[in-house]
């Protein structure tokens, strides 16, 4: 089959997988798409298991408006072909949260470049730049756990930043990205207490938010952290 036949073919599977329910309930959450079958994850990605990865075929996904379409192609989207560039388009124009929450899960955090880009990204003003670059970033400790020590100091002043100044989906992000690299040693979690002790008896609604998520990431390990933040 051609792009146009592939493409033709998805949107049949995907009209016969509707569910309504689950397609209301994302507009009640704010979820807004043009069109949006309320398919599942797990269909989706059987749908997407039946196709090779092609890139003519995924940006051709990624250009529809539909929901289910911008995830597949994330899924169908070769890493060697998904240029620096490409990445960038697909950011700037980052439709909601879910979406790029799937498409860092599937796609951003295989990419050769994601360390490098991933910074790049969390240090623009656009918010969904933010958000992918955090994202990324928490996706990248998970498989690695580490970063140098001169990355990690840009990557925390950042991160605290985002969490205390950010949109509420940047702050998530941000926190998100905190406690992966909290969970990779007591050193990490111990730098990360002495960042933010001081925010203990804050009065700002934001540092409150920081450093309780911080106290509750360190509170199961008995260790120098948990009496930085008690």
């Amino acid at each position: 089959m051609d792009i146009k036949e592939q493409l033709k073919d998805i949107k049949t599977q995907l009209r016969l997988s509707m569910n309504g329910v689950v397609s209301q309930s994302m507009r009640e959450k704010g979820l807004n798409y043009k069109l949006n079958f309320g398919v599942e994850l797990p269909r989706i990605k059987s749908i997407a298991a039946a196709y090779e990865k092609n890139h003519e075929l995924a940006q051709t996904l990624w250009k529809e408006d539909i929901r289910e379409c911008k995830i597949l192609a994330g899924l169908l989207q070769p890493v060697e072909t998904f240029f620096p560039e490409i990445a960038d388009i697909w950011v700037e124009n980052m439709p909601n949260i879910e979406i790029a929450e799937l498409t860092c899960m599937n796609l951003f955090q295989h990419l050769p470049y994601a360390p490098a880009k991933s910074f790049h990204w969390i240090a623009s003003e656009e918010e969904y730049a933010q958000i992918c670059g955090f994202l990324t970033i928490a996706r990248l400790l998970m498989k690695k756990g580490d970063m140098a020590e001169r990355p990690a100091g840009e990557f925390l002043d950042q991160a605290v930043c985002a969490v205390l100044s950010g949109s509420y989906h940047v702050r998530n992000a941000a926190l998100l990205a905190i406690r992966k690299y909290m969970q990779h040693s007591e050193e990490h979690a111990f730098q990360v207490c002495r960042l933010v002790e001081g925010m203990k008896d804050s009065s700002v609604e934001a540092e409150q938010v920081l450093y309780n998520t911080v106290k509750e990431e360190a509170s199961p390990h008995p260790s120098p952290w948990e009496r930085e933040l008690s």
